[in-house]
């Protein structure tokens, strides 16, 4: 049985493309820290895979976003519509 974080190797051009997807969505300083997680739920009600994003900049700031999607579908229209949600 698989936990929420799946042990499957990511492609890191995929996580290096949503990455730099969210930078310029967000105008986030090259001093900010993504990190990307993919999860998957078993439990109702919830997606069964979802992308974590989270931002922490260099004064301490931390943002979150969350894409039900697994990275390597993520595109910038997906990004673009949270980035109007903020």
């Amino acid at each position: 049985m698989r936990g929420m974080f799946d042990s499957t190797r990511l492609n890191p051009a995929a996580i290096d493309r949503v990455k730099a997807i969210f930078m310029e969505a967000f105008n986030l300083s090259e001093d900010t820290l993504l990190s990307v997680a993919e999860l998957r739920c078993h439990e109702p009600g919830c997606p069964p895979v979802e992308t974590v994003v989270t931002a922490r900049s260099g004064d301490g700031e931390v943002q979150n976003w969350r894409v039900h999607k697994p990275i390597k579908d993520i595109a910038s229209d997906d990004v673009t519509a949270l980035s109007r949600n903020s």
